[in-house]
């Protein structure tokens, strides 16, 4: 990539910039220092320069503002040729049509049928199957245990029970969840060497190609066969939109949910007055999962919207061709939406369901009633079944996996109690 932005990038700390730490290795640090910088704040993803919003309200207004679209042809720096296939995030931005990547009519015509399977009726009526899949992943619990009693909440509970719902819905084979689970964690990884990453979506469209295919040919009582057969508008989906929404869903609808899982664990854990609240019922579970949603968001950085002209924004102007990302975890801790106290984890918070995590305005996440679903299931289930759950390391020696857009652990060792 020939990016002459980068060396202004990396000064970064002498002028303005803050630098997105790849390897995510101080969040709250990045947070603290992303909302301190004002509402619009320069940043630098791997050598690119972007906006980035921190406030709840600027945030809100942007997210249905039809000057920032999605379609990548309306950023500068992707016309001009100085951000190319080889930047590591690209794959996020450019990732194929869909209902994440196109905007106006387009978008809700790609969305509709996405929306239609997700109704609170159609949840209701899987809800079922998440109680069943809870239950196994906890039985997996107790045989997982090593001989010192630590077992990875993560690895055996927390990741497997979103792929196993997500999966469900969209018709793909149990058989294929764990290489699926291995491919988007390669993916969204740091680590991974762009060649490789690229080489990935490759194979992942090459897997969703042929899943399209079979349920073409045999229509089953699953999302991918209802996107087939959606003819919206009177215009049916192509093959490459199906692709493209089914490779986003998979991705958003399993990563969402182990990060909600994770994070409200980790803050019941380090506010046992708060869990005993929970736990002898004073307070619901979905409190839990609002406040943590506001407070640990599982979205960090939302990749990107582009400028189709000059947007002011209080006394800042972003510019016809750039880049805006929505920083989630500096707005869910905005002084101004949620107090002086918003870096504090608070399940009795007022405006703890006044929170943007999943998004706002025509790109809302159409998984976000799932999301909760799934949560409110899990949550009181692990607790119910293990009430004496503890860290087996402290706090401090959980590690963030090196993902920019994620707020995700490399592991979540236990001791079931």
């Amino acid at each position: 990539m020939n990016c002459p932005h980068a060396e202004a990038a990396q000064a970064g700390r002498n002028t303005g910039v803050i630098t997105i730490d790849p390897m995510v290795q101080d969040l709250d640090g990045e947070t603290v220092r992303l909302r301190d910088a004002g509402v619009l704040a320069r940043i630098d993803l791997l050598g690119v320069p972007a906006w980035t919003v921190t406030r709840h309200a600027e945030a809100r207004q942007l997210l249905v503002d039809p000057r920032l679209v999605k379609d990548i042809d309306a950023w500068g720096l992707w016309q001009s040729g100085v951000v190319t296939r080889a930047w590591p995030l690209i794959g996020m931005i450019d990732a194929g049509r869909s209902m994440f990547t196109v905007d106006g009519s387009e978008h809700r015509r790609l969305r509709t049928k996405t929306s239609q399977a997700l109704t609170p009726r159609r949840l209701e009526a899987i809800r079922p199957d998440i109680e069943k899949f809870t239950q196994e992943l906890l039985d997996a619990l107790d045989a997982a245990q090593g001989e010192d009693g630590v077992v990875d909440l993560k690895a055996v509970f927390a990741q497997p029970l979103p792929m196993k719902v997500v999966g469900m819905l969209m018709g793909v084979d149990e058989s294929q969840h764990a290489m699926l689970t291995r491919q988007y964690k390669a993916f969204f990884s740091m680590l991974t060497p762009q060649e490789e990453r690229l080489a990935l979506l490759a194979e992942l469209d090459v897997f969703y190609t042929d899943l399209v295919r079979e349920k073409t040919a045999r229509p089953t009582d699953d999302l991918t066969s209802a996107l087939i057969l959606a003819e919206e508008g009177g215009e049916p989906l192509t093959e490459e939109e199906v692709v493209g929404n089914l490779k986003a869903m998979v991705a958003a609808g399993h990563e969402t949910t182990i990060g909600l899982v994770l994070n409200a664990v980790r803050a019941l854990l380090a506010h046992p007055d708060q869990l005993r609240k929970v736990l002898d019922g004073e307070i619901g579970w979905d409190a839990v999962i609002e406040e943590t949603l506001r407070w640990d968001t599982p979205t960090t950085h939302l990749l990107m919207r582009f400028a189709t002209e000059d947007i002011a924004v209080g006394d800042e102007v972003i510019r016809k061709g750039e880049g805006v990302v929505i920083s989630y975890r500096a707005i869910g801790r905005d002084f101004e939406q949620h107090g002086p106290d918003a870096d504090a984890f608070d399940i009795t918070r007022p405006t703890r369901n006044r929170h943007m995590t999943f998004g706002h305005g025509p790109h809302i996440c159409p998984g976000a009633a799932l999301s909760r679903v799934e949560a409110g299931i899990a949550l009181p289930a692990l607790f119910a079944r293990y009430p004496g759950l503890r860290l087996a390391v402290p706090d401090e020696e959980i590690t963030r996996l090196p993902v920019m857009t994620q707020n995700d652990m490399a592991a979540f060792p236990v001791l079931l109690g």
